[in-house]
Order: C-alpha cells, then structure tokens, then sequence
C-alpha cells in the first residue's frame, strides 16, 4: 500500500509541518468540497487497484466550503490515481486515473437536477 499523509489530523500536520518539503510529493493536491453536503469519506487509491486504502478524513468530515489538503511521500511516483467520496446517506461518487501529478485542486460539486457529483479539475 503506498502511504500518504492527511493533513487533517494534528499529528500529521505537525509531522508535515516540522518535515515540510521532505515530506512533499508531486502528486499533492486539495479537496474543496462545494457540494452542499458533508463528505464522510474520501478513498483514493493508485488505479488499477482491487480495493480501496484507508479513509483520508479518518474520523473527520469534510463539510461543505472546507478544503482538505492530501499530501504524499517525497518517494510516491506513481501518478495515476483513484478517488472515492461517500456522503452521509451512503451515495457515492468515483473518479478513476486522476493524474495527480497534474491536478492541483478537485473542487467537488453536485447537481441536484441530475444527482451527479462532479470534480472541476485545476
């Protein structure tokens, strides 16, 4: 499993933060969720993978207008990766190889016409 660090939690903020660019990967980017609605989990695994790695939140929620910054490893390579949020109610939406060695930012967003969760890529 390839290991990244959530800033979300305080040890690893203090962690990235003491640390700073030795920890920092490529593949670094933000999660804004503008959906309306909390986010309880956000997966992301590198493509191609069979199953998904641990929830990035942890105990956490990410609510609507907040941001979550996802770090990984200065060593990560591998830049084609897999996203999974799931709300509250358990629907949930996937993006497959987001090249995040490319992707700054996801803003997430979601259509109440046509239930569809989309990421405005940056």
């Amino acid at each position: 499993m390839k290991a990244f660090v959530a800033k979300s939690t305080l040890f690893a903020a203090a962690l990235f933060l003491t640390q700073g660019a030795a920890l920092a990967g490529q593949q670094d980017f933000t999660i804004v969720n503008k959906t309306g609605y909390p986010l309880k989990h956000i997966f992301v695994s590198e493509s191609k993978s069979n199953s998904w790695d641990e929830d990035v939140l942890g105990r956490d929620v990410l609510n609507d207008g907040e941001e979550f910054e996802l770090s990984f490893g200065k060593s990560e390579s591998t830049c084609k990766w897999d996203m999974k949020v799931a709300y509250d109610d358990g629907e949930t939406a996937v993006w497959e190889n987001l090249d995040l060695c490319k992707i700054s930012k996801l803003t997430l967003k979601w259509n109440k016409n046509t239930g569809v969760t989309s990421a405005l890529k940056e």
